[in-house]
């Protein structure tokens, strides 16, 4: 492997979005049928709090305010570092969209049973985590770290 190769990292955000009785915003993707937290890949002209609003209105129809980082989570096979901000909703109201075939606010106890480990994490560090962010890594289904 090159250097070039070996540096290669994508960058992706996503958002805790909280709600009343801290359930929390997920979507359903309709790509792949997976429920996720909002969220995706910075575009190359955008910024990571400029990336969660705009993910989030894509996959949602809500409009958010980002607050603290609550997370750094890599997955150590495809190379994608993903970063975790705890949202609150200034706008709009839930509904499925082009990306999203159903979004729903769920609780702690559903998530894990609907996400894959490594996305439930996020949105339970969001929640339960001290105030300092958490950095976890993960082969894109369980944590390693």
């Amino acid at each position: 492997m090159t250097t070039d190769e070996r540096s290669l990292h994508s960058v992706s955000v996503g958002a805790a979005v909280v709600g009343e009785g801290n359930r929390l915003l997920a979507i359903r993707r309709r790509d792949n049928g997976a429920w996720q937290l909002p969220g995706g890949i910075l575009e190359r002209d955008e910024g990571p709090l400029q990336a969660v609003r705009r993910e989030v209105l894509e996959e949602t129809a809500v409009l958010v305010e980002p607050g603290p980082l609550t997370g750094v989570y890599k997955n150590m096979a495809l190379g994608v570092v993903s970063l975790v901000f705890r949202c609150h909703i200034i706008g709009g109201e839930p509904r499925p969209t082009e990306e999203a075939t159903q979004v729903a606010w769920l609780t702690l106890e559903e998530i894990a049973h609907r996400m894959v480990e490594a996305f439930a994490i996020r949105l339970q560090d969001a929640v339960t985590a001290e105030p300092t962010p958490q950095v976890r890594l993960h082969d894109g289904t369980n944590l390693i770290v």
